[in-house]
């Protein structure tokens, strides 16, 4: 696995109005990994991805994508880029066909030109949502239409996919399933930044994780590593 740094985060400070939610964090996602990022509720994480994907810009620090500083731009410029978010809850178009909202995530000028071939990648990775693409999307139960937003966000052609809470709601069968598909997502050359609750879950799967408490990053390794350290093995498993 390559180790350069497909995303760059230095010491940014974000607010949301005059509250500060992010505190001076600093993180790196290297290129071809499936990297976590494990907190409590209103802890920063999801704050964190909207300042990566322009929806909320940073008050200092800097944003490096493939090299190129981004913190000051749109959301439409940085998915053209390389940046696609799935969001928390889903948020799919209810009254849209699944094939509808596929199409949705294929809307920039890169993307568009690699249509064809993303579809067909989100068919493969995802058979379910082929047999039903005429189906509308609230008809689908939660695991499925969590399918359809991941395979939205595939369809904007990124380098690196974010994908917010991804298990919540989800049966453990179906989380199962959703981290295979991970795994198959990165094997194909896409970097993954995943937001997750479940602590042993996010631990056993992906390479690297980064622990967020109050906006800023408590703790930082390997999967390995952190399975091992006695802080979070007492926090979260009661060890």
């Amino acid at each position: 696995m390559q180790t350069e740094p497909l995303l760059k985060i230095q010491n940014i400070e974000v607010f949301h109005g005059t509250f500060q939610a992010i505190w001076g964090l600093s993180l790196e996602v290297r290129r071809g990994e499936a990297c976590a990022l494990i907190g409590a509720n209103t802890a920063g994480k999801s704050t964190l991805l909207d300042t990566i994907n322009g929806v909320l810009h940073p008050a200092t620090g800097s944003i490096e994508f493939m090299g190129q500083e981004i913190s000051k731009l749109d959301s439409f410029e940085i998915v053209d880029l390389g940046i696609t978010q799935v969001p928390e809850g889903r948020r799919l178009f209810p009254e849209m066909t699944v094939l509808e909202n596929l199409m949705m995530g294929s809307y920039t000028p890169n993307a568009r030109k690699h249509c064809k071939e993303n579809l067909e990648r989100v068919f493969e990775l995802f058979p379910k949502v082929k047999d039903r693409q005429k189906q509308l999307a609230k008809t689908m139960s939660g695991g499925e239409q969590q399918m359809v937003a991941i395979g939205r966000g595939l369809m904007a052609h990124p380098q690196l996919i974010m994908i917010d809470e991804l298990s919540l709601g989800l049966a453990p069968i179906i989380v199962d399933e959703i981290f295979k598909t991970i795994h198959k997502i990165k094997a194909q050359g896409v970097t993954v930044l995943f937001v997750e609750q479940n602590v042993a879950k996010t631990l056993m799967e992906a390479d690297r994780a980064y622990i967020i408490e109050t906006g800023k990053v408590s703790l930082s390794g390997t999967a390995t590593e952190l399975r091992n350290d006695k802080n979070i093995r007492k926090a979260y498993f009661g060890v």
